[in-house]
């Protein structure tokens, strides 16, 4: 839902719309840290730096579509605005005093990395193996944090991926990456969410419950944040308010980068470990599949007392490769079981309250309609087994009678 009339002469209102920076306790949180120093790679449809929130923060960047720029800041792909939004959650400076987006991470550096997913763009190069030269190129080019808002669909992901995200982790880069959005059909969570190692984000409304559509559920979680009425800037610099991890992912990635920023000679399994020690459970249990170790909490992140650890709790790729990419397994070469790798795509709006109707959706259908059927038969039969009972009682006592 675009904002109606967004331009610089009303910035200012764009700032309410950013809850999440004094809700989750960001304004507090920057009294310690606000990324100074710390690079975050965008691997997204590209990031247009010249918008006035990102002037003069996106450090560095490349195409690996074929389609874009070499600097990687012109928008390729289907849904060229992605990354822009991404790029402003993460590291907008806003336009003025209390005007205009800002970032949860403000004095962090971007590097604009540009993809272009699905079959009909024309990219050069296939999804998957545009997802791992963007990855080495990100670690090569200096990146501390990667941040990935997309998914691959599927928990699976290709072997030349291994090699990839091997390469961030040996070289000590924390790799953020989205859970996918149920409304868009990603039910449960999917690659590179999936890949050991990798800080999986969920999301949660304003009331911090989990969201029914802009999330998804996993074993892999790490962690979860706003994923709700988010406010990001355009490529062409007017603003818009979306749903989905698409997100809830940059939150994190700025978060991480305040950590990074404070602790600077924490390595990323502590910086890790720092973000999901100090995750405030909201009364669920954790590990959870909907929040992972609970919702970001900023300022505990940056002040807490946090026992250090030797590896990633979020778990070993290197183990994972071991045990599972085995010399003797099966290789397809069916072209129909390749995946697509699609970015996170954001559900529609929310119906108009005027306009909604009694038509069942699919979600009332699986866990209202289709339940309540089923309760509703049980209970017919069971009375009907009660009056025969009845019956059948009543005639074997007039029987005795007689």
């Amino acid at each position: 839902m675009a904002l109606a009339g967004a331009s610089a002469a009303h910035a200012d209102t764009v700032r309410d719309y950013q809850y999440w920076l004094t809700d989750y306790g960001f304004t507090t949180a920057w009294n310690t840290s606000k990324g100074k120093g710390v690079t975050v790679a965008v691997i997204d449809t590209g990031v247009n730096g010249n918008v006035a929130e990102l002037r003069g923060v996106v450090k560095g960047g490349t195409d690996v579509s074929g389609l874009g720029t070499p600097d990687g800041q012109t928008p390729v792909g289907d849904d060229d605005t992605h990354g822009t939004m991404v790029a402003s959650l993460l590291a907008g400076r806003g336009t003025g005093a209390g005007n205009g987006v800002i970032g949860v991470a403000p004095e962090a550096d971007l590097l604009a990395v540009s993809v272009a997913f699905g079959t009909d763009t024309g990219a050069t190069k296939s999804n998957d193996d545009q997802i791992a030269e963007a990855v080495r190129w990100a670690v090569d080019n200096g990146a501390d944090i990667i941040n990935m808002s997309l998914t691959r669909n599927t928990p699976d992901w290709p072997e030349s991926w291994d090699d990839a995200f091997m390469y961030a982790f040996e070289n000590d880069v924390v790799v953020v990456a989205a859970a996918g959005n149920r409304g868009s059909g990603t039910s449960q969570v999917g690659a590179p969410a999936t890949i050991p190692g990798v800080l999986a984000v969920a999301g949660v409304d304003r009331e911090q419950n989990a969201s029914l559509d802009a999330s998804s559920q996993g074993i892999t979680l790490a962690v979860a944040a706003p994923s709700e009425k988010l406010v990001g800037v355009l490529p062409d610099g007017s603003y818009a308010v979306w749903d989905g991890t698409s997100g809830a992912a940059p939150l994190v990635s700025g978060l991480v980068a305040l950590i990074r920023s404070e602790y600077p000679d924490l390595d990323a399994a502590n910086v890790i470990q720092r973000l999901i020690e100090t995750a405030d459970p909201h009364g669920h249990e954790v590990p959870s599949p909907l929040y992972g170790w609970g919702i970001i909490d900023p300022v505990p992140a940056l002040t807490a007392t946090v026992e250090p650890v030797t590896e990633n709790p979020l778990g070993s790729l290197a183990e994972w490769i071991t045990l599972h990419r085995r010399a003797d397994a099966p290789v397809s070469t069916d072209p129909a079981e390749e995946q697509e790798i699609v970015p996170i795509a954001d559900p529609p709006p929310p119906m108009d309250v005027d306009a909604q109707t009694l038509l069942p959706t699919p979600w009332t259908l699986a866990y209202i309609t289709l339940p309540l059927s089923l309760v509703a038969g049980f209970g017919t039969l069971a009375a009907l087994l009660g009056i025969g009972a009845a019956r059948h009682t009543r005639r074997m006592a007039r029987k005795h009678e007689l």
